[in-house]
């Protein structure tokens, strides 16, 4: 949102008032409250002017939050983000010129020089970012009545800015103009389903801006030296959180917004979908679901997508009874064979859905002002929403799907959330529907996760989640949304995903071979590596079908393959997935987050680690050629034993059955001894492989259980070019590579 003309002037319609100087603190407990005038105070006429109020508060150390008020009397507005806060002791030292208020390694150095503003926030003695005068301010626009908080944040020579959700276009947001407003756009817009206002600097800091509604980020735009919020607001709040590393950022970003659940052990295998608008019925999918093991391609989820339920009816949770006649029999029967099932649904409900009169007459939908259901035909013929601000809407939305969940289905697909009203709406709770317009797709996820928690454990439970926002990771797994078959679709959703990554997301999926139209072979093919080589791996389409065989025999071969080598590498994967949840670090990584120290991977979104010791560079292209960096250090190719020396660009071509996944040095990669399935005993003949381990090394290995307990600690060290592996259970394979 621009309010400027250039450096100097500000819009014809638009006027301002500025923080001008730290006119007067006080300090409060941990708080530090400051007044600060739109003008120097040179004496006491010079009090009857406007002014901001601003407080410097810390959640938890290494945190400092900014909260600035222009009229405080503004009623509050609901929803909030629900934010973790722990004891802080905070340091304020006043001195002459200056401020200094400390939580833990993060320094707000607060300006007091007469007729100046200035925040600037330090730590290690370096400054990350600040703000100064003309740069905090309330705008009001003349045309429309309409006012604004904005802050400018500085920018520094070479800084790079990531996140803010999970967002197609350039990975780098410099020079974009991004707003948290959630969309259905597809993967080709720059519309978001999970919009998280958060960014992450490759100079080792974030900023979360504490706002669920429309915020608005000028990044390098409007003012090209800094990065602009704008909210539609009398206060403004922000949280400046310390690294110094990426990693060290998005713990502290997660210890306030919550860490991601551990998903289940099964959830990383191989998941296969009806598709969209295929004809389907229990012959058709256990067709889908014989031809995966005639083949010997392990299978592990089946998804049931939105037509097992009868068309204008969704949601109803009831299955097409024409279609599948004995649901509960055919779910029996599939479990049998080892799957686990998971289901479609959306937070709508149709108005030929059985569920609607009862919805209507408890007033469980939102409403419109004048007490009437808020109604649309966009995408079921005069659907309502569930307003899960009702506490008894969203335990009558639980009780419905539980039924579901009892009958044998293991999993939801949580579809939509995004196409929420905000003209002419009231919520039960009396949220601002602006707000409520991007933290819907929170409450309807918590709702839905909560109780597949209680109904089949803690640690069992998993959704397949479409939209988000801020403190969505707490319940995994997302997925991309509507990409295309084409290489160009694959590869700005692996920008999405590095994108949500850098948004504090733990786990995220994608449809494999692309969501429209039908991939050609040599796409499906590369598109099974990447999609094996994600956190959760899903086959899913609109209009036909996913199963390798129709699209030709290699591919059979191609997904045969890297189904296997996931579930071999699963005692190495699901211990990243344990340090997700425990530390909030994803398991999928931008190159600059696990070397933030190498300038040369500070722009790369065409490759990416897992992990800290894998990397991985998709293939983008038919003929199999593909360009990616290598970081310095000695690399060892996975699959064909190859040892190269990094700090380097490469540019290869590869068959189908490979593509670049490289092994760093120093890992001690545990790699399991089943491949066909990803729940299983991981300590259990698990090998060590050791990479260029350094002399004087000293490595500690956990490998979990299918339930995120260490199973088997395995240390490795090297004194005098000798390697000793020892576990805390006896002797353990290991192997030099």
């Amino acid at each position: 949102m621009k309010f400027r003309l250039g450096h100097w002037l500000l819009k014809p319609e638009m006027e301002a008032i500025y923080a001008t100087e730290a006119y007067k603190s006080t300090q409060i407990g941990n708080e530090l409250h400051i007044l600060a005038p739109s003008s120097q105070v040179h004496n006491r006429g010079c009090t009857l002017i406007a002014a901001l109020n601003v407080t410097l508060s810390s959640p938890i150390p290494g945190v400092i939050r900014v909260d600035a008020v222009h009229h405080k009397g503004q009623k509050k507005r609901a929803p909030e983000f629900e934010i973790e806060t722990q004891e802080v002791h905070a340091v304020i030292e006043e001195k002459e010129n200056e401020i200094l208020y400390t939580s833990g390694n993060l320094t707000c150095r607060v300006d007091k020089t007469p007729g100046h503003w200035g925040l600037e926030f330090l730590s290690g003695g370096q400054r990350l970012t600040g703000t100064t005068d003309r740069s905090l301010a309330w705008m009001h626009d003349k045309s429309t009545g309409k006012a604004y908080m904005t802050e400018q944040l500085f920018l520094d020579v070479g800084e790079n800015i990531y996140g803010l959700g999970e967002r197609f276009g350039p990975f780098v947001k410099n020079g974009q103009v991004v707003e948290m407003w959630q969309g259905d756009g597809g993967s080709c817009s720059e519309l978001a389903y999970k919009n998280v206002p958060l960014y992450l600097s490759n100079k080792g800091y974030g900023v979360f801006v504490n706002n669920p509604g429309d915020v608005a980020f000028e990044i390098a735009s409007e003012d090209v030296e800094k990065v602009e919020i704008a909210v539609e607001d009398e206060r403004l709040s922000y949280f400046i959180i310390a690294g110094p590393t990426p990693k060290d950022v998005i713990s502290r970003y997660t210890q306030m917004l919550g860490r991601p659940a551990l998903p289940p052990a099964w959830s990383f295998g191989l998941w296969l979908s009806t598709s969209f608008t295929t004809n389907y019925d229990e012959n058709t999918v256990t067709g889908f679901i014989q031809g995966m093991a005639d083949r010997n391609i392990p299978l592990s989820v089946f998804h049931f997508d939105c037509f097992w339920m009868k068309g204008f009816e969704w949601v109803n949770f009831t299955w097409d009874d024409e279609t599948f006649p004995d649901p509960k029999g055919m779910l029996e029967r599939y479990k049998s064979r080892g799957l686990h099932i998971c289901a479609w649904i959306n937070p709508y409900i149709a108005q030929n859905s059985c569920l609607f009169d009862e919805a209507m007459e408890k007033g469980y939908m939102i409403k419109k002002t004048n007490g009437d259901v808020w109604q649309t035909d966009l995408w079921q013929a005069g659907m309502g929403i569930v307003d899960f601000t009702n506490p008894n809407a969203w335990k009558w939305y639980q009780d419905k799907l539980r039924n579901l969940l009892s009958d044998g289905v293991d999993c939801i697909k949580t579809d939509f959330g995004e196409r929420i009203p905000v003209k002419d709406v009231v919520y039960f709770d009396g949220s601002d529907p602006v707000r409520m317009h991007n933290y819907y797709s929170y409450l309807y996820n918590k709702c839905v996760f909560e109780l597949i928690e209680e109904v089949k454990g803690k640690g069992e439970a998993i959704v397949f989640a479409r939209s988000g926002t801020a403190g969505s990771q707490k319940f995994p797994c997302h997925w991309g949304g509507d990409n295309s078959a084409t290489y160009i679709s694959m590869a700005e959703t692996l920008r999405a995903g590095l994108s949500l990554s850098s948004s504090g997301f733990g786990f995220w999926s994608h449809d494999i071979s692309g969501f429209e139209s039908t991939a050609p072979a040599h796409v499906y093919k590369r598109w099974c590596q990447f999609g094996l080589l994600s956190s959760q791996s899903r086959l899913h389409g609109s209009s036909s079908y996913r199963v390798p065989w129709l699209f030709d025999e290699e591919a059979c071969d191609v997904l045969r393959k890297f189904v296997n080598l996931k579930c071999t590498l699963m005692p190495y994967l699901y211990g990243k997935a344990v340090e997700a949840h425990k530390t909030g670090v994803p398991m999928m990584r931008p190159m600059f987050m696990e070397f933030p120290d190498d300038p040369a991977c500070d722009t790369l979104d065409r490759q990416y680690m897992l992990g800290e010791s894998i990397l991985v560079a998709p293939v983008f292209r038919e003929d199999g050629t593909v360009q990616y960096y290598l970081p310095g250090g000695k690399w060892t190719h996975l699959l064909d034993g190859r040892v190269v020396e990094g700090g380097h660009w490469m540019k290869e071509t590869y068959d189908f059955m490979s593509l670049p996944v490289w092994v760093r040095e120093n890992s001690a990669l545990p790699v399991g001894n089943v491949d066909d399935k990803p729940d299983y005993d991981y300590a259990d003949g698990v090998t060590i492989k050791l990479y260029h381990i350094e002399e004087g090394a000293d490595i500690h290995v956990a490998i979990p259980d299918t339930k995120g307990n260490t199973a088997l600690t395995v240390r490795v060290q090297k004194e005098n070019g000798e390697i000793k592996v020892t576990g805390d259970k006896g002797e353990v394979n290991y192997e030099i590579m």
